[in-house]
């Protein structure tokens, strides 16, 4: 009787050994799992940091040939939106928002808030700017900033940025993202001009930066949805926004702040296809008390 109690002991104590190695095997299996995750993980980030890192430079290149100012096209006088606001209306190849025109040296600032809008990518490079700024409506020199939704290689990336045009744009943050609460102003002391972005949900993308400039005019005030247009190869196709809805919108002209809508000579403008036939997207009147605006994406080119 003693024989069957010594081999049950014996399988028990194999039983347990193999169980103890299972568990074994089963804990590092575990480990395993859990670092080739964060491998991935990691080689994934690495991946989009590398993939972001190439899209900056295509767009760096990009940007370096834009010709920023107004390609104005015909008078709109059939909107109805345009007049019910008391702004007049002219249609564009490049841009599409709001302006306000004087004579020169009388604008000191500008301003306006805005959602980034997302954007839904196909292969074809696209790219709208959305922005505030002074001058380019009907002069050469333009000074903005706001935020970029760049189609790269069937990718959305979105960038703040600024631009004292004719000198080069210059790519700031690289995660915005859709949703982020974005406020843009412009504000002119003399020939110095403070241009200041401030992301409200993702701060690594706000800035402030002081420029001069003696040649510009400041004749205009812009909020402005853009499609670049480039001096070697035309025109870019608009990346698709949905809706870009600007609020907060203000202008100080001739010492006195208020908003587009009491601005010197608010004028409407309709982004246009490049044969002058149909609206790349909609721009509705001014509402807020002339403080706001809606934009709507009808087509890329």
């Amino acid at each position: 009787m003693k024989s069957p109690r010594v081999r049950t002991t014996v399988i028990g104590g194999v039983a347990a050994l193999v169980l103890a190695v299972a568990g074994l095997a089963a804990v590092t299996l575990g480990a395993a799992g859990q670092t080739s995750s964060r491998s991935a993980a990691h080689v994934a980030a690495a991946s989009k940091a590398e993939l972001t890192a190439k899209a900056r430079t295509a767009l760096t290149r990009y940007l370096s040939q834009s010709q920023p100012r107004a390609q104005l096209v015909t008078p709109g006088g059939a909107n109805q939106n345009a007049k019910a606001s008391g702004a007049s209306a002219v249609e564009s190849f490049n841009w599409s928002g709001y302006a306000d025109t004087s004579t020169a040296g009388a604008f000191t600032a500008v301003s306006a808030t805005w959602r980034q809008p997302a954007t839904v990518c196909s292969p074809e490079q696209r790219l709208t700017a959305f922005w505030v700024g002074l001058d380019g409506f009907d002069n050469e020199t333009v000074e903005q900033l706001g935020t970029l939704s760049y189609c790269f290689e069937g990718q959305p990336f979105y960038f703040s940025w600024w631009e004292m045009f004719p000198g080069a744009s210059v790519t700031v943050g690289s995660t915005v993202q859709p949703g982020d609460l974005i406020s843009a102003s412009v504000n002119r002391s003399g020939t110095n001009y403070t241009l200041t972005l401030v992301d409200a949900t993702t701060p690594g993308n706000s800035f402030a930066t002081v420029q001069s400039c003696t040649t510009c005019e400041n004749d205009s005030a812009e909020w402005i949805a853009e499609r670049p247009a480039f001096a070697t190869t035309g025109i870019t196709p608009l990346s698709f926004f949905r809706s870009w809805n600007v609020t907060h919108a203000s202008q100080t002209s001739n010492g006195v702040q208020g908003s587009i809508g009491s601005g010197p000579s608010p004028t409407q403008i309709t982004i246009i296809d490049s044969t002058a036939t149909y609206p790349l997207d909609t721009v509705s009147g001014l509402l807020r008390g002339g403080s706001s605006f809606k934009a709507h994406w009808l087509n890329s080119y």
